[in-house]
């Protein structure tokens, strides 16, 4: 854990903004969105929540949840899963996911991880304590965040949807209640808390998804996509990642729930489109700390030092700088020379999580005025975000000198700055 933690407090973070290749600039890595198999099952990525002797909570209040939200959880199965090896995830595979869902209406639609479900030819679904099987098909999918709307179809008696509340109410210390089917073992209940807030974590097309609740969930194949419920019976968060601390599938105290809010977004696109557009800045970029600020003699000690400029994209056809002269700060490299960005519309910013959260707060077609630093003169740069490539790795990404194309060395999933 204290090295978890020095990780978090040293690391400078370089990203693709819009969706995030994110540089290893710190040490030591922890595995998130744990890929592992059963005795039927070739890719589960799974979440749950851990009980701790004193943060249980009332079990009153958590039995009256399970009663009243245990029934429009469902049971996933996935056939014909595919995994690309190129994928955190795990290796090349195929057969059968297995996850969890919750209902969100009494249409029948139901959210859950687009990487419980992605590549499936037959999806059904198992709800509350039946043991009936429903056909669910695929409504939309959005990698960048990893989230996926199915539709179940089942007779309406049987959708309970659960309340979707308000993450951005969260605090840290609240309890937390998770439902799910860790290793086909449905409908199990485990209780936790809110352990921080405003985490990064990274999807399967190397993007960041911001905004991320860390909780101590025991998380465990089978739960993925399950619900993150708070204690008034309302969902908060969709359970998807864990650290594991090593070579163990299992759980060591930290999970990652999606921001409820960013699933409510997600899904009102899914319903109107089938896909999600993301806001995109086209830049990979570093949060400036002292002490690089110190190597390189810069007149200020926070902000963001941007590294390089997708020459066709937002940034680059707005005029951003990127930097031309790699140097070594301690265990780090640095491209020097570029602009280093101190503000959005006006707002400081300090690190690159302000930075992210931002664009990812923008939809397409907005305008953000960057205040930046260029050779020691502040100006205002405005730039109309794009739409986010489907994979950051797609993204010509290079330097706004020499136009050459460069490789980004990725943050492991689940770290933020």
């Amino acid at each position: 854990m204290n090295r978890l933690k020095s990780f978090f407090r040293s690391s400078i973070g370089a990203a693709l903004l819009g969706g995030f290749v994110v540089a290893i600039l710190a040490f030591g890595a922890v595995e998130a969105g744990v890929v592992g198999k059963n005795e039927t099952t070739t890719r589960t990525i799974a979440a749950t929540t851990q009980v701790s002797n004193d943060s249980s909570g009332d079990s009153n209040l958590v039995n009256q949840i399970y009663e009243r939200d245990g029934d429009g959880v469902g049971f996933i199965t996935a056939e014909g899963v595919t995994e690309d090896s190129s994928s955190p995830f795990g290796g090349s595979q195929s057969g059968t996911a297995t996850g969890s869902g919750f209902l969100i209406d009494t249409d029948g639609y139901m959210v859950t991880n687009n990487h419980v479900v992605e590549g499936s030819d037959n999806i059904t679904v198992t709800l509350g304590n039946s043991d009936t099987s429903y056909d669910a098909e695929v409504v939309g999918t959005d990698p960048s965040t990893d989230l996926a709307l199915l539709k179940v179809d089942a007779p309406a008696d049987q959708f309970k949807p659960l309340k979707l509340g308000d993450s951005e109410n969260a605090k840290v210390g609240d309890p937390v209640v998770a439902i799910g089917n860790p290793f086909g073992l449905d409908r199990t209940v485990t209780t936790g808390i809110v352990s921080a807030l405003q985490r990064e974590i990274q999807s399967l097309t190397d993007y960041q998804i911001s905004n991320v609740i860390q909780t101590d969930a025991a998380i465990n194949p089978g739960n993925s996509g399950g619900p993150l419920i708070n204690s008034d019976g309302e969902v908060i968060g969709v359970n998807s990642q864990i650290a594991t601390g090593g070579s163990s599938e299992g759980n060591v105290g930290i999970g990652f729930a999606i921001p409820v809010n960013t699933v409510k977004d997600v899904v009102e696109q899914l319903k109107a489109d089938g896909s999600v557009e993301h806001a995109y800045l086209g830049i990979s970029a570093a949060t400036l700390s002292p002490e690089v600020s110190d190597a390189l003699n810069l007149p200020v000690d926070s902000g963001v030092l941007v590294q390089e400029v997708t020459q066709d994209g937002p940034s680059g056809q707005a005029g951003l700088k990127g930097g031309d002269d790699e140097v070594t700060v301690g265990a780090v490299q640095v491209k020097a020379g570029g602009d280093i960005i101190t503000a959005i519309n006006g707002e400081d910013i300090s690190s690159m999580d302000d930075l992210i959260s931002k664009v990812n707060e923008s939809k397409v077609g907005d305008t953000l005025t960057l205040t930046v630093l260029r050779d020691g003169d502040s100006q205002d740069i405005d730039v109309t975000l794009g739409a986010r490539p489907d994979d950051s790795s797609s993204s010509d990404t290079s330097s706004s000198q020499d136009g050459g194309s460069q490789d980004q060395q990725q943050l492991p999933p689940g770290f933020g700055q």
